[in-house]
């Protein structure tokens, strides 16, 4: 009978090697990290953060707490041009697709990217080329009843000064002083609407000098320059 080795038997060898340490860290932080969201993903989030979940969409309330977490006013002619960017369609709600939409075009899909964004939103909503469509949406966006043609007096005034205030301050403030005094008009309409716009850019204020009432002016400017005439001679 053989004698038995006095060698100890060396331990049965792993079938896999293991991995040098660096390699075995790398591979634990990989398995532990979750996957990062895909950009749309994080704009739906966001949207989600926002909605009102019976509605399926954002409402005044969460446009409120939207301008909260950005700490810009409810007011502010930004929110105005957000929507605008967006191509929202009704007054005080985003739907999901116009909030993708307009997200998407900004590159925001963080509250931090959108508030950096509005900066570069109010030069493209300011630019020559793009103004006057920016400006037209305000007054639609306003029409909030079917078939509804015209924006109230005090409505229009505020509008005014939001969209127009910062670019045409005189002017605005002696159209908002008569609208406010005038008894003809109740409501403004689109034609009205896009003559203010018109006035402030091409005659010459306060003088007014250059104001042709044959150049088919909406007759509220008409109007209104009597009055404003009126005013100054009395002085």
């Amino acid at each position: 009978m053989p004698r038995a080795s006095k060698r100890k038997a060396a331990p049965p060898s792993s079938s896999v090697a293991a991995p040098p340490p660096d390699q075995s860290r790398k591979r634990t932080a990989k398995a532990t990290s979750k996957p990062r969201l895909k950009e749309s993903d994080q704009i739906d989030n966001l949207f989600d953060t926002y909605a009102n979940r019976s509605l399926g969409e954002i409402d005044p309330e969460g446009i409120e707490s939207l301008c909260s977490d950005m700490k810009v006013g409810y007011t502010d002619v930004r929110i105005l041009m957000l929507a605008w960017k967006m191509k929202a369609q009704r007054q005080g709600y985003f739907t999901k697709d116009e909030w993708q939409a307009g997200l998407k075009a900004l590159k925001a899909n963080t509250i931090l990217k959108l508030v950096k964004a509005l900066s570069e939103l109010k030069k493209e909503a300011e630019s020559p080329e793009n103004f006057e469509d920016f400006y037209l949406f305000a007054f639609k966006y306003c029409l909030t009843e079917e078939k509804q043609k015209g924006v109230d007096i005090e409505s229009s005034c505020e509008l005014l000064k939001i969209v127009l205030g910062s670019q045409f301050h005189s002017q605005v403030d002696s159209l908002v002083e008569y609208l406010k005094v005038q008894k003809d008009y109740k409501v403004i309409n689109k034609d009205q609407w896009m003559g203010f716009l018109r006035f402030c850019k091409e005659i010459s204020f306060p003088d007014m000098a250059n104001y042709d009432e044959n150049q088919a002016w909406p007759l509220i400017l008409d109007n209104f320059v009597d009055w404003k005439k009126e005013k100054s001679s009395s002085r």
